[in-house]
């Protein structure tokens, strides 16, 4: 397209094609007088294309009656030509023609003079058809640069898609990127799924290994999980660690938001058998991990200030769901009433129990989930219950109940009486309550120590009549590991 020039500099050029000198000069001397008019003669028109092209002209003259090339057929030449297919065309005959000024107009022309044509017309029409010829330019030009910007602008808005998508979710990019509001600071009350999972005996875990490996670990884990959350349109709010706290029903509501949680949920515990095969294959301990899931009011938008803002959930509903994960060991999902009124009945409910979260004032029932159907069909793989084997010789503890992160002060003395991989059944003079977290010290027969970092997980709460509790192994250090595959190798032979 022909470069544009502003109508306050621009000098207008004229070409004029045509055979005779004569014309060529009385032209010139029509336009000589005029300032802003610059006059160019093509006398051969097999030539004309070729000038044009290099001249770039306002305005082209251009006789119909020529030797070597037709009128008509230069016309159509003008015209099939990228550079001089919008430059207005003059066409000049030596008479008035109307079937040959038909034709003219139709093949592109715009305008017809009679030649020689009087110095005033000439003037007026080339100022007519130059005026508007540079108004077009400039509209193009305008629209060249709204088209290169809105493609710059799509380049950038890629770029910021494919570098904070990977610290946000796909949602709240487009939503900052696309809404006016996307970074003001406030939020609105709004019924989501909220979800929280958490590695057992990840902390444990970590105080083991270097720190390489614990960020390997993580990666190989987090990777694998984000995946599937994007794939059940997932908001991943934020990642704690070796938590995942993940949003359904912001910042897009959808009708199935609670189901398509409890899917995703799911499916992300079928996973951790991936996980576990990479962690294998790169040397890393497997790990299991329990996820908790709630559907309730929550205020939710962009909490911070304007230098830092973090698009978030707050509200009891979040503190709930991370209660009702706590309760779960490796492998389970747990569900509050909410979630599950919200699914209907496509749910399959392996085990029901009644739990006193820490903030709510009366028991609730919460519900672990085993499958779902539906448009979903994912399933686990049914619960069956632990097989342990009685222990020939005792095998003597101490233990201490954790309040959230902190132990109890004073160990207790407990007694393993059975054992199997999974768990095992510790007879002791007191005892924390059904679902509590308890960190064990474990000892050899000879009474050496082998581990401080057992961590486990109440099954049934103490009871003083029968002086027995169960317990299920949330993190076990590689050499209890070893020790208790000793033992039950003695136990079956």
């Amino acid at each position: 397209m022909p470069q544009v020039v502003s109508l306050t500099h621009h000098k207008i050029r004229v070409l004029l094609v045509d055979d005779q000198t004569i014309i060529g000069e009385a032209v010139r001397r029509m336009l000589a007088p005029e300032q802003d008019i610059e006059f160019h003669f093509c006398q051969d028109p097999t030539q004309a294309i070729r000038m044009a092209n290099t001249l770039e002209p306002t305005v082209i003259l251009q006789d119909l009656v020529m030797p070597e090339v037709d009128g008509l057929t230069l016309v159509r030449y003008f015209r099939a030509n990228g550079k001089t297919r919008q430059v207005p065309l003059i066409v000049l005959s030596g008479r008035e023609e109307p079937l040959t000024k038909a034709e003219a107009f139709a093949l592109g022309a715009n305008d017809y003079m009679v030649k020689l044509p009087d110095k005033l017309e000439v003037i007026a029409r080339i100022r007519y058809h130059s005026n508007g010829y540079i108004t077009l330019l400039q509209r193009n030009e305008a629209f060249e640069r709204l088209e290169k910007s809105q493609k710059e602008l799509e380049k950038r808005n890629q770029f910021i898609r494919q570098t904070f998508g990977r610290y946000l979710s796909d949602d709240i990019v487009d939503s900052i990127l696309e809404t006016p509001q996307g970074m003001r600071l406030g939020g609105e009350t709004r019924t989501v799924t909220i979800m929280m999972t958490d590695l057992r005996g990840f902390t444990a875990i970590g105080e083991r290994l270097p720190p390489e490996n614990v960020v390997g670990m993580l990666n190989i884990y987090l990777e694998i999980m984000t995946g599937i959350i994007l794939k059940y349109q997932g908001t991943i709010d934020e990642f704690i660690g070796d938590a995942i706290l993940v949003i359904f029903g912001a910042p897009i509501l959808r009708d199935n938001d609670a189901a398509r949680a409890v899917a995703c949920a799911l499916e992300m515990q079928i996973a951790m058998e991936e996980v576990n095969a990479r962690n294998r294959e790169a040397g890393y301990p497997e790990v299991a991990m329990g996820i908790g899931l709630n559907t309730g009011e929550v205020v939710v938008g962009n909490i911070g200030s304007k230098k830092r803002v973090k698009y978030g959930v707050v509200g009891k509903n979040v503190n709930l769901t991370s209660r009702i994960e706590s309760y779960t060991v490796g492998g389970q999902t747990f569900i509050s009433p909410a979630t599950r009124q919200a699914c209907g009945d496509v749910l399959r409910i392996d085990d029901e129990m009644e739990v006193m979260p820490k903030g709510v004032q009366r028991p609730i029932t919460i519900y672990e989930v085993g499958g779902i159907g539906g448009d979903y069909s994912l399933f686990l793989p049914e619960k069956k219950p632990m097989e342990f084997a009685d222990l020939s010789a005792s095998m003597e503890i101490l233990f201490r109940v954790l309040s959230g992160k902190d132990a109890s002060e004073e160990p207790c003395r407990g007694t393993v009486m059975a054992l199997c991989g999974q768990g095992a059944r510790i007879r002791a003079q007191e005892g924390g309550e059904k679902l509590s977290n308890v960190k064990i010290t474990l000892f050899d027969g000879n009474g050496n120590e082998i581990t401080q970092d057992l961590y486990a997980k109440t099954l049934d709460g103490f009871s003083e009549s029968s002086g027995f509790f169960t317990v299920c192994f949330t993190s076990v250090p590689p050499e209890a590991e070893a020790y208790f595959q000793s033992v039950l190798t003695e136990c079956s032979s």
